[in-house]
């Protein structure tokens, strides 16, 4: 597992600028709605799933995003999905659950799970992650993180995620 130390090079060695803060741990989206006035930018939320085929997935969507997980499989080229177990992603991405980045993917080798990044994080200055914890937040271009998990070896998809409808 490369780490946080990992993660800090090759930010270093590939020239990518970001903004970090440090806070409380967050563990819900509720909770980094705190971060909303100190930090600009997007504010994310993860999902770590598995596919009903045993393939990993990795999906990264805007904070206020409510993924309809029967319409994602279309979306994402997967089989029907629910959600990973925290022993598979403390083994595969050595992190926690409150953890979830897709920066974690430094941790997982190539082809192990695919990383999807919502159509609308893709393209924004500053998408806010965590740095494999949950008491720092990267502020970090999309393309920065299309980047990073392309030299880590994974090959990230950009999608538009279905999201729920409104209730």
């Amino acid at each position: 597992m490369r780490g946080e130390a990992g993660l800090r090079s090759d930010l270093e060695t590939l020239a990518i600028p970001f903004v970090e803060h440090e806070h409380q741990a967050l563990f819900t989206v509720a909770d980094s709605e705190q971060l909303y006035g100190v930090m600009a930018g997007a504010h994310t939320k993860n999902l770590f799933l598995k596919d009903a085929g045993g393939a990993y997935w990795l999906v990264t969507v805007p904070s206020d995003a409510r993924v309809d997980l029967k319409a994602l499989p279309a979306a994402i080229g997967s089989k029907r999905v629910s959600f990973g177990k925290a022993e598979d992603m403390e083994r595969l991405l050595g992190i926690s659950p409150g953890s979830v980045t897709p920066m974690a993917a430094i941790n997982a080798p190539p082809d192990s799970l695919t990383v999807v990044l919502d159509a609308a994080l893709a393209p924004a200055g500053q998408v806010n992650v965590h740095p494999l914890r949950n008491t720092a937040t990267l502020g970090i271009s999309g393309a920065a993180i299309l980047d990073l998990l392309r030299h880590w070896g994974h090959s990230p998809l950009v999608a538009s995620i279905p999201m729920q409808e409104a209730q």
